[in-house]
Formats: structure tokens, sequence, C-alpha cells
């Protein structure tokens, strides 16, 4: 008589080998076994995908000068390199065109031209920012004192003219508007070749530039574009991870590049200039 052993509920013959068998059966398919076998076999189907890497591409590069060159206002430029490089201009031509007419007469000094194109390309923009609109017109205050300090015994009538009737009326709605009409106002006392710091930046052409960006960036919001180009999120975005991996003590070379070919003692080259 052959002996037996029961399994599951089931006479089975008690050989060497089925009786191993059936127990290792058993324990395959038991639940812990069960996932153990799918834990292996998701982690091997995740060996063989590939890495994620991050390629960029002509394409992207392409995009990114387009973005620039569109977003500063280089209406000539983007349009030269969008047909060259296939792309879609991303704005009208005639819209950067007048963007880029309305930062080129703030940086000339011709500010009542500025606010006129302004108002007419968006006239909605200096109602709805009193701050830029005041930023205008004390720099158009400064440039009238520019013209009458230009020659000796200069004719001051029309700067304090434009001040009572341009900004007098707006400076009591905000103390920032008061503070920098008077420190304006006191270009008009002190002599040009001796200015304190913060008189003589009003005449450098930072001043200009500073109002030109703001202009621009106000009208690209109106327009619902991003205010600022692409490229200079990244440089602050590489900044930023720069920033944190230090503060987190990760093993970094004491000077990345940013592969620039300028001097090595320029900022721009070792450390990601936030623009």
């Amino acid at each position: 008589m052959v002996s037996t052993y029961a399994f599951n509920g089931v006479q089975r013959p008690a050989s060497r080998l089925t009786a191993p068998q059936d127990l290792f059966n058993s324990f395959y398919h038991n639940s812990s076994w069960a996932c153990l076998r799918e834990t292996r076999r998701r982690y091997q189907a995740h060996e063989k995908k590939p890495k994620l890497t991050m390629e960029v591409t002509g394409s992207d590069i392409n995009a990114l000068i387009l973005d620039y060159l569109t977003t500063e206002g280089y209406p000539s430029a983007a349009a030269k390199f969008s047909k060259e490089a296939n792309l879609s201009p991303r704005q009208e031509e005639e819209s950067v065109k007048a963007r880029q007419q309305i930062q080129h007469s703030i940086h000339m000094g011709s500010i009542q031209d500025a606010i006129e194109a302004l108002n007419d390309l968006e006239p909605q923009v200096l109602d709805k920012n009193p701050s830029l609109h005041f930023a205008l017109l004390r720099l158009q205050l400064v440039e009238l004192i520019r013209t009458c300090n230009s020659t000796p015994g200069g004719d001051i009538s029309p700067a304090l003219s434009f001040a009572t009737t341009q900004l007098a009326p707006r400076a009591p709605t905000n103390p920032e508007f008061l503070e920098d009409l008077e420190r304006t106002m006191a270009l008009l006392v002190f002599p040009p070749d001796n200015l304190e710091p913060q008189l003589a930046a009003l005449l450098h052409p930072d001043l200009r530039r500073s109002v030109g960006d703001q202009v621009n960036k106000a009208i690209l919001t109106s327009q619902n574009q991003r205010r600022d180009a692409a490229i200079r999120n990244l440089v602050r975005l590489r900044a930023w991870a720069e920033s944190t991996a230090r503060e987190t003590k990760k093993d970094l070379p004491a000077r990345l590049e940013l592969g620039l070919d300028f001097d090595e003692d320029r900022p721009e080259n070792g450390e990601a200039m936030i623009l």
C-alpha cells in the first residue's frame, strides 16, 4: 500500500519528490511570495527602462533665442532669426517695433514722445499703474533739469512749471512720490559737477534704462505676455539650484563655469548673475 499525505484537503502520494514540490508550490503561490515576485518584476522592468536624461536640442536653443529677441524688443533681429530658424514669430512684428520705439525714446531722454506712444499702444497701462506713470513724469523732469543745467544761467522755468503741474498734484498720494520729487528738485539747487551720489544717480543713464525696462514689462503684462525672457528665468533658476546645493553641503566644485568665453574675472562666468 502506497502511503499518502493530505495537502489542501487532497490525498497525495508521499514520494520524496512530490511532497517537497507541493510544499514549494504552496509557498510560491501564497500572498507573501506573490508580493516578492511582483516587486522583483517591477524592479527588473525599471532597470530595463532608458534612464531619464535632459537633452537640449538645437530647436530648443533657437526658441530660447527668439524668445529673448522678442521679449527684449528687437523686432528686426527677431524677424530675421525666426525666418532663418524656421520658427513662428512669438508676437506680431509691429507690436514688437512699437515697444522698441518706446524704449528707444526713453533711452534717448524723449520722455514725452514715449508717453504718447505708450498711450497709443496700450492706453490703460499708465491709468492702472500710478507708480510707473510717476516714474516716467519724474524722468521727464530730470531731462528738463538736465537741459537747463547744460548751459550756464539756463532757464529753469520749464522744469518748475512741469513739476508744479504734473508732479506736485501726485506727490501727496504716496510718500515715495514726495521723496522722489524733493530729491529731483534738489538738482536745481546744487551744481551738476558736485552732486551727492543719490543725486548724481538721477542723471546717470541707468535711470533711463530702469524706467524703460519697467515700461517694457508693463506693456508685456498688458498684452498677456511673459514679462521676462525665458533665459533670464533659467539664469535665476541656475543660481538658485547652485545656492541650494551649497547650503545643503552637496559636493560641488568651488567654481561652476557657465561656459562663456569671457574674462575669468567677470562674475557672469563663475556665478550666475541675477538679471
